[in-house]
């Protein structure tokens, strides 16, 4: 993987509205493939304010181990499929998502059985981490939408798709860790 060294943060060239795919091509800024990485860079952000809110010390080391993941799916999204050079771009592998899954199955040993949709919120790491599982969900329709026009990495889907869920198991332990109970859905009569 070649190493990467920003001398200047501004180059002008997007003035146009166009920006750089990882080997040059320019793309309008609207276009799907940006729209899919970019959500994934505004889910980065989005655990980073989670780890910001003082998250249960497990948590917030998976939080970093998916925050360097989130820059792998970023960079497997932005260099088109057919430019994809084994050992020389980064792809997401199967045993990324084996890892999510592993992260799930940990955490839910301490979760009781859901029988009620639950509300999102609790302590602010929970509530933040509600926010993050909304925003991976948006990530998840745009790359699902670019997957219907173009060819992406096999992995990318699965891997978005089960950090959904890891951040919903995340947000109910934190808060069973905080002491704050699952809010419950109550139907209308």
């Amino acid at each position: 993987m070649p190493k990467y060294r920003l001398t200047k943060i501004y180059t002008r060239t997007g003035d146009d509205g166009t920006t750089g795919l990882g080997f040059g091509q320019r793309v309008p800024k609207d276009d799907l493939r940006v729209e899919a990485y970019g959500t994934i860079d505004e889910l980065n952000s989005c655990i980073g304010l989670a780890i910001a809110l003082n998250l249960q010390p497990d948590l917030e080391a998976i939080c970093k181990t998916i925050q360097h993941n989130l820059l792998h799916v970023g960079a497997d999204l932005c260099v088109l499929e057919q430019d994809q050079k084994p050992g020389q771009t980064t792809r997401m592998e199967l045993r990324h998502v084996v890892a999510l899954e592993g992260f799930i199955d940990q955490l839910q040993k301490s979760l009781k059985p859901l029988e009620n949709f639950i509300l999102p919120g609790g302590c602010p790491g929970a509530a933040q981490l509600h926010v993050c599982r909304c925003v991976c969900r948006r990530a998840e329709r745009a790359i699902v939408k670019l997957r219907k026009t173009e060819t992406i990495g096999a992995q990318v889907v699965p891997y978005v798709n089960r950090l959904s869920d890891l951040l919903f198991v995340m947000a109910r332990y934190e808060n069973l860790k905080k002491g704050v109970p699952d809010t419950l859905w109550q139907q209308a009569e």
